[in-house]
């Protein structure tokens, strides 16, 4: 492990145990600087009151910053943010963050794997997979959190 991966590994773990200091805390996402559709979630976000702070990092320490975090492949996406002590993972919609913050599980994150046609960010006209958003529980236990048809 290079400087630069255990510096990122060493923030991405500092930024999950922090406390909230503010009454809306700032979500930080972390992101390959080439995608688009990371950018497209972003802007979800803000639309919906989220104060975002993106991060451009190279593909490997983004999948360190993962693996860091306890986001197994099966669970990843193409981003990883971070707000309050929860991670969130891909195109989460910002009405489930919003829930995850008012009920405060017991849990590390939520995730939505992969990349589904439809979710925020990844709009495609009509265009609609159904999909789950799934809180990661300490341990690394999944369970669905929200359906979207």
């Amino acid at each position: 492990m290079n400087r630069r991966h255990f510096m990122l590994a060493t923030v991405g773990t500092a930024l999950l145990a922090r406390p909230s200091l503010a009454a809306t805390p700032q979500l930080e996402v972390f992101k390959s600087p080439t995608c688009g559709c990371c950018s497209a979630w972003i802007a979800h976000m803000r639309q919906s009151g989220f104060e975002t702070v993106a991060s451009d990092i190279d593909d490997d320490a983004l999948w360190l910053l993962k693996e860091r975090t306890g986001i197994t492949p099966e669970l990843a996406s193409c981003h990883t943010g971070f707000i309050d002590g929860y991670f969130i993972e891909g195109h989460v919609p910002a009405a489930d963050v919003q829930r995850l913050l008012g009920e405060r599980p017991d849990a590390l994150g939520l995730t939505v794997p992969g990349m589904p046609i439809g979710s925020p960010g990844m709009e495609m006209g009509d265009a609609r997979e159904p999909y789950d958003t799934l809180l990661v529980l300490k341990g690394g236990a999944s369970e669905v959190f929200q359906s979207h048809a």
